[in-house]
């Protein structure tokens, strides 16, 4: 597993990052270069074979985990990293760069770990947080049903108590590392209203328990979101996670705290990917005898490009970084899930502008980036769910904040 040095501060950003000295560190931007050389030896050679096969890369997501990356808000006495928010947005991004799929796999296990942090007792936390440190372990979180959608009360899957023990009945869909996956954090009805719902921890080796075949996606290729079954799975009373009947905050803190800053971090990275493919694309492809960047049609598009990417990336880091300080932030993190997401998403059509017909082919990455963008739209909430709540927040709507109900257990500036 991949040990961070702590050099002493250098006075200039060793990889150029914009948010050196502001937001970041030396040691944050170390492990940034860290980061983008493991995605250019292990990552970018496998992309082409994901997408060709559509499948589940078991062999990557693991590789992936071994480098301790799915531990870094997990705290050095758990043997995590204990770096925080920013080291996690780095970790996404630059995975995410090169394989939005591999970025997905890594923010979906980061998010998947939130619940035992916030919520696990020290026997939860002692047993698992030290396997999903050294990569030994896969977490996930399994919320959404089918038939609700993102109307979390609307949940039908239930446990039932029996003795020492809980029965669970039901399904769940659009789980992250829902195939690689060793232990999940499932959210199920155990009585009626908002305190009807309880979070359990189960591992994928318990009978009762299965996955449905993984189905062909548009985009993430090689990232599984698939669907949990249960089928009078039983899971001991010791497996619950925090307490009965507080599974609506499990579900929600780590949706609002990890989900959406996860997400933000993977629209950023595509992001970045879409602009310097395009440029390069620019600079390379030649019409009317000079470079098609020189066009003024051209040049301000990508203008436009660079000028999202900006605003995109400052939000994203403006967000985590305070909630490594235990700052009140909902807001500004459901901005940066709101203005990564649709910017990255602007900048892939103007991208496929730009490249015209050239960009339809797959030899290009283009293609790509536009259906991986799609991807991120939905999770942690779609676009209008955000402005939704950032309308209550304006209004004076909002009922608290999960960044300042549970900053002793987030804030973590190195």
């Amino acid at each position: 597993m991949w040990k961070l040095s702590k050099p002493p501060l250098a006075t200039d950003p060793p990889s150029g990052s914009q948010t050196y000295g502001y937001i970041t560190t030396q040691r944050h931007e170390e492990l940034r270069d860290q980061v983008k050389d493991f995605a250019k030896r292990e990552v970018l050679p496998r992309v082409n074979d994901m997408e060709q096969s559509r499948s589940v890369h078991h062999e990557l997501s693991r590789m992936i985990a071994r480098q301790g990356w799915i531990g870094v808000t997990i705290d050095e006495e758990y043997g995590g990293m204990g770096m925080g928010h920013v080291a996690k947005t780095i970790i996404i991004e630059e995975l995410s760069k090169a394989s939005g799929a591999m970025g997905a796999m890594a923010q979906a296990s980061q998010l998947g770990v939130a619940k035992i942090i916030h919520f696990g007792t020290k026997k939860q936390k002692k047993h698992w947080l030290p396997q999903v440190a050294s990569g030994e372990c896969l977490p996930t979180i399994a919320v959404t049903e089918g038939e609700s959608g993102g109307h979390v009360l609307g949940m039908n899957c239930t446990a039932q108590r029996e003795g020492k023990d809980y029965i669970l009945n039901g399904h769940k869909v659009f789980v992250g590392n829902s195939h690689v996956g060793d232990v999940h954090g499932v959210v199920a009805r155990t009585g009626s209203g908002s305190k009807g719902l309880t979070a359990f921890l189960i591992e994928s080796d318990r009978e009762g328990f299965s996955v449905a075949p993984q189905q062909t996606a548009m985009g993430l290729h090689g990232f599984s979101f698939g669907e949990l079954l249960f089928e009078n799975c039983r899971v001991p009373a010791s497996n619950v996670l925090g307490s009965v009947g507080e599974g609506l905050p499990v579900a929600y803190s780590s949706s609002v705290l990890y989900g959406r800053a996860n997400l933000t971090a993977v629209a950023l990275g595509i992001h970045q990917a879409i602009l310097d493919e395009t440029t390069k694309y620019a600079a390379e492809r030649e019409l009317y005898g000079k470079p098609l960047h020189e066009l003024p049609t051209i040049k301000n598009k990508i203008g436009d490009m660079q000028s999202r990417l900006m605003t995109a990336r400052l939000a994203a880091y403006h967000a985590v970084d305070l909630l490594d300080r235990g700052l009140r932030c909902d807001a500004e993190l459901i901005n940066a899930k709101l203005i990564n997401v649709e910017y990255a998403l602007d900048s892939a059509r103007n991208a496929m502008e730009i490249h015209a017909a050239s960009g339809l082919f797959t030899d290009r990455p283009i293609e790509r980036y536009l259906r991986d963008a799609h991807h991120i739209f939905a999770p942690a909430g779609t676009s209008d769910i955000q402005r939704l709540r950032l309308g209550e927040m304006a209004l004076g709507q909002s009922k608290g904040q999960w960044s300042e109900r549970l900053a002793d257990k987030v804030q973590m500036t190195p």
